[in-house]
Formats: structure tokens, C-alpha cells, sequence
């Protein structure tokens, strides 16, 4: 019995020779904590630094400076009104014009009346429409271009009636002249209401669209 036990013992003695004691414990490689995971945090850290410097680049990109936005407001309005303004001014002078060339053209107290619709117009340009379109402001430029554009149309009603006139004591081509004049004018005052946004004009509706016509394949 006490031989049995013995050599047990040294059985287990030589077996424990040929064993590393470093296979009883844990391997420092099967460590809980990842040797990449401080290389991966630092990525994190490069991307979020990154992605914070494009932010404050798009907000500063956004940023609107609404100063300089008013001010070229007030710059186109005032184009506007310079333009406009010399629009209006002309036709009362060119409508002036043409009634003293007339009237010169023929001297007398009956073709004095060429004075009437010309100098109406001429009063209406000059001291109602006239301010009102070099004000720059919006409103008072879109009255003033409406005012405008009736007078340009009545001076066209003018010198139609002229021309029909049976018996003329002047030629006509000065009222045909005066005409084309008082055309201009009109689509000019129109279309700077209607261009410059003072008018907006009624969309049409959209057409129905066509039916499609599937055709056989050969």
C-alpha cells in the first residue's frame, strides 16, 4: 500500500514537471482590453473633429449678412426708379413736343387744341407720376407706372382720333409719329409692372395632357 501511494506521487511529481505553470493561468494575449481599441478611439476622435470643423464652416457659409441684402435691394429699386423715371419724363416732353411742332405747323386758334391732351398728359407726368416713380419705394413706384401707363393710353386714344379726322390741317404722320410714341410708353410702363413684380399676372391652367398611343412592334 505505502509502494502504491509512493509511486502515485511520483507520477504526479514527473507529469507536473512537463507542464508549464503558465498554461494554468489566463495568456496576457486573451486580455479583455483590445491592443486596436485606443487606435479606434482616436479615429472617433479625428472623425468628430472633422465633422465639427465642417459644421462651422457650412454655418458660416449660411450666414446672411441682411444689411448687405438690404442695401442691394435699395440699389436695384433705385435703378428701377432712375429708368423709369427718365421713361416718364420723356414721353411728357416728347408729347409736348409734337403738340408744338403741330401746332407751329399750322398756327391757328382751332389747331390749338393739339395743346389739350398733350399738356393734360405732360401735367400728369411731371408732377404725379413723375415723383412717384423716382421715390424708390415700391409702392409708390408701382402707382406711379400704373398712373403711367393709363396716360400712355390716353395720349394713344389722341392721336387715333386724329388720325380719323376727316380733315386735318397739319399731316398726319406727325400724329402717326405721336402714335407710336404713345405706344412705346405704354408697353414700357407694363412691362416694368410687370417685370419688375409690382403686377403678378394670373397663371394659366396647366392643359390636359394627350393620351398615349402604344404602337404594335413588327
Amino acid at each position: 500500500m505505502t509502494k502504491s501511494l509512493l509511486a502515485l506521487f511520483l507520477l504526479c511529481c514527473s507529469v507536473s514537471a512537463f507542464v508549464k505553470p503558465s498554461s494554468w493561468r489566463v495568456s496576457s494575449s486573451t486580455s479583455v482590453f483590445n491592443p486596436a481599441a485606443p487606435q479606434v478611439l482616436q479615429a472617433v476622435e479625428i472623425d468628430s473633429d472633422a465633422v465639427e470643423q465642417a459644421a462651422d464652416a457650412i454655418g458660416q457659409a449660411s450666414d446672411i449678412n441682411y444689411d448687405v441684402v438690404d442695401q442691394a435691394a435699395k440699389i436695384d429699386y433705385d435703378v428701377i426708379s432712375l429708368v423709369v423715371g427718365q421713361e416718364n419724363y420723356g414721353l411728357a416732353i416728347v408729347c409736348l413736343g409734337e403738340a408744338l411742332y403741330t401746332f407751329l405747323q399750322a398756327p391757328s386758334f382751332g389747331n390749338a387744341r393739339v395743346f389739350i391732351p398733350a399738356g393734360i398728359a405732360a401735367l400728369v407726368l411731371g408732377l404725379v407720376s413723375g415723383p412717384m416713380v423716382t421715390s424708390g419705394d415700391p409702392s409708390q413706384i408701382s402707382t406711379g407706372l400704373l398712373i403711367g401707363t393709363l396716360v400712355s393710353i390716353g395720349l394713344g386714344a389722341s392721336y387715333i382720333i386724329r388720325l380719323i379726322a376727316p380733315v386735318s390741317a397739319t399731316p398726319k404722320e406727325i400724329a402717326a409719329l405721336g402714335l407710336l410714341v404713345s405706344v412705346a410708353g405704354f408697353f414700357s410702363f407694363s412691362q416694368n409692372l410687370v417685370v419688375d413684380g409690382f403686377v403678378t399676372l394670373p397663371s394659366l391652367p396647366s392643359l390636359p395632357s394627350l393620351p398615349s398611343i402604344e404602337l404594335p412592334s413588327f
